[in-house]
């Protein structure tokens, strides 16, 4: 719709909005003296009713009526009209009582003022109702011009609520889907049998196998902004034991705005089977935005899963100067051209460096250059087989270069320092796990004696990760299989990428001397239950692929350490995030350890190494699972 037509609409608008007004005081006068007023009230309505006409439509400007969208009017913008409407009913109310009589003129009959104010809402409300329900039975007549003439598709919507009413009215507006709604289904015994729009609730989901047979339904969507993973993991088993396609509509974040759009509505994904969320930026509170405003910010592994997501997301925090540091050059590039691209609304310096966290001397550099003020340190290998093979690699890029990024953000005085680890480092099995465990006793060395504040995040697996299961079954799956598992009952946690990096965010900005944040990482999911749900969402039943277990690799446990022991534990004041206790052990003795380890490491002494692990007392055992 053009500027030009929305203008005269407004105006149009205006316009009948004066003759309601005119046509109100009028009417209502009449109503009150039954007919033509006598002489004095004649000369009342004939001298205030330009004022009081133009005072409406003055109002009317002030709270914003003529803003609002005619076709999409909505029972908000009823109350903003009558709020318009009641500051010049007010002042005729305030003048009859209060006024002299030697101003009778304008001192209007309560009845009248009563009267005119109930014939204005009527009128203005009614006029905007009526353009409504036309330009809906237009588009409505413009849309079933379009449709075929074919069998409509039937849906059966899941969830009889706030989500499910907003689809049904959507759907109800576009009947060039071909969709007709056939009920509703709802677990609250409270809902069964009532009508939303027109449309019945016919049973509950365990209903859901009688209900589509009976009426024949041909798709099913899942209309409950907040299902828990559980709740449509089990809607999403039933409905494909009848062989129908289940859809699902977006997560509570995405329909803030109070619309859901049949656009929006979309195929179930493994992120709803897991309960993980996509978060938004908006999720970010005041004190978390303010905290990263105008900082200078470093970010070490920034071409990685987790530090270019962090980048992305750090962005929108709008910095002084985001400082992107890997070895890679590819990744680095990747990630450098994508913030380039976005155009981002805040005019931000990008500064790309090609930098080994290994080489101190170049590392030094890059402190003593640019002077960050906060610092993510991302930068790790963390491929537990691959490190298993790899030992000397895993010491000395997680464990020495960890050091050296640490060390040099207290030498330049970073106020801020934030440690990417991983619930590996819980009781660690393998030797990418210990790596982290002794990043984590560093930087918890290196705050006791620091102005720096130091902290830890640990947290599971993420979803899309380099490496991440989920991609490589995606992969086998296209390939026609088989898909390997390395154990039927190995479990893991799952995160998605961007919750991960908005708890990282937040946990950021409340360390102060090493603490180790933990993330609530939910419940455990059974990988091979894991592989069967992507089976199914790729359109294939489980009988279509084999799944192959390969055994369990080098360094690998069955289960993962429970991250959150509510024993031990402390609560923060974000949702998710919770600090661990301490990690208690001889520094002293720790630190010489600690040499010996990083010596082997770089005379690539492997089994020196994994003496030296075993000798720290940091829990390591490879032998266990």
């Amino acid at each position: 719709m053009t500027y030009k037509k929305i203008f005269l609409i407004k105006i149009n608008q205006f316009l009948i909005d004066i003759l309601i007004f005119i046509f109100s005081y009028f009417l209502a006068f009449i109503i009150r003296f039954e007919g033509i007023p006598d002489s004095i009230n004649l000369k009342q309505l004939l001298i205030l009713f330009p004022y009081i006409a133009l005072a409406r439509v003055l109002f009317f400007y002030i709270f914003s009526i003529y803003s609002i969208v005619l076709r999409y009017i909505s029972i908000t913008d009823a109350i903003s009209i009558t709020k318009a409407s009641i500051p010049v009913t007010a002042i005729l109310f305030l003048g009859r009582l209060f006024l002299p009589n030697r101003l009778s003129i304008l001192r209007l009959p309560l009845s009248v003022i009563a009267l005119e104010f109930l014939l204005v809402l009527i009128g203005t409300l009614g006029i905007r109702m009526i353009r409504r329900l036309i330009y809906e039975s237009s588009e409505m007549e413009k849309f079933e011009g379009k449709v075929e003439k074919r069998e409509k598709k039937r849906i059966l919507l899941i969830g009889a609520g706030n989500a499910g009413n907003m689809v049904i009215k959507e759907l109800k507006q576009r009947k060039d889907l071909g969709m007709q709604v056939a009920g509703f289904i709802d677990d609250d015994p409270k809902k069964l049998n009532i009508a939303i729009q027109g449309v019945k609730v016919l049973g509950n989901t365990d209903q859901l196998p009688e209900v589509i047979k009976n009426l024949n339904i041909d798709e099913a969507i899942i209309t409950m902004a907040n299902a828990s993973s559980k709740d449509i993991r089990r809607i999403v088993n039933i409905c494909e034991g009848t062989k129908i396609n289940v859809k699902i509509v977006p997560g509570l974040f995405e329909i803030l705005n109070g619309k859901i759009k049949i656009s929006k509505i979309r195929k179930v994904n493994i992120n709803d089977l897991l309960g993980r969320s996509l978060v938004t930026f908006k999720n970010y509170l005041p004190e978390v935005i303010s905290h990263y405003r105008n900082k200078k910010i470093l970010v070490t592994g920034a071409g990685g899963s987790i530090g270019s997501e962090l980048c992305r997301q750090l962005v929108i925090l709008k910095p002084k100067e985001l400082i992107l540091i890997d070895k890679d050059e590819n990744s680095i590039f990747e990630i450098d051209s994508e913030l380039k691209s976005k155009l981002y609304d805040h005019k931000y310096k990008l500064n790309p460096l090609i930098t080994d966290i290994r080489n101190f001397e170049r590392l030094k550099f890059v402190f003593e250059k640019n002077r960050p003020e906060i610092v993510f340190h991302a930068a790790a290998h963390k491929h537990v087989p691959l490190m298993e093979s790899n030992v000397s690699e895993a010491i000395l890029n997680n464990i020495s270069g960890t050091r050296n990024v640490a060390l040099l953000s207290d030498l330049y005085g970073v106020e801020k320092f934030i440690y990417i680890s991983t619930d590996k480092a819980v009781n660690p099995t393998s030797v990418m796990g210990a790596s982290k465990k002794i990043g984590e006793i560093i930087i918890q060395e290196i705050a006791s004696k620091s102005n720096t504040k130091f902290s830890c995040v640990r947290f599971g697996n993420v979803l899309g990760s380099r490496g991440s299961v989920v991609p490589l079954f995606q992969k086998q799956i296209a390939q026609g299989g088989p898909i390997t598992v390395t154990h039927p009952d190995i479990q893991r946690y799952f995160m998605s990428i961007s919750e991960a990096v908005q708890l990282i965010i937040q946990a950021g900005t409340i360390g102060n001397s090493g603490e180790i944040f933990v993330l609530d990482m939910g419940e455990l999911i059974k990988i091979k239950d894991l592989a069967k749900d992507l089976i199914k969402l790729s359109g294939f039943t489980e009988d279509d692929f084999e799944i192959k277990y390969t055994g369990l690799r080098p360094g690998e446990k069955l289960y993962e350490e429970i991250l959150i022991d509510e024993e031990r534990t402390k609560v923060t004041e974000f949702e998710k995030i919770y600090i661990a206790p301490p990690i208690e052990i001889d520094n002293d003795k720790f630190l010489r350890k600690l040499n010996d380890l990083l010596q082997a490491a770089n005379e690539c002494n492997e089994e020196r190494i994994i003496e030296c692990l075993k000798g720290m007392e940091i829990g390591y055992n490879s032998n266990r699972i």
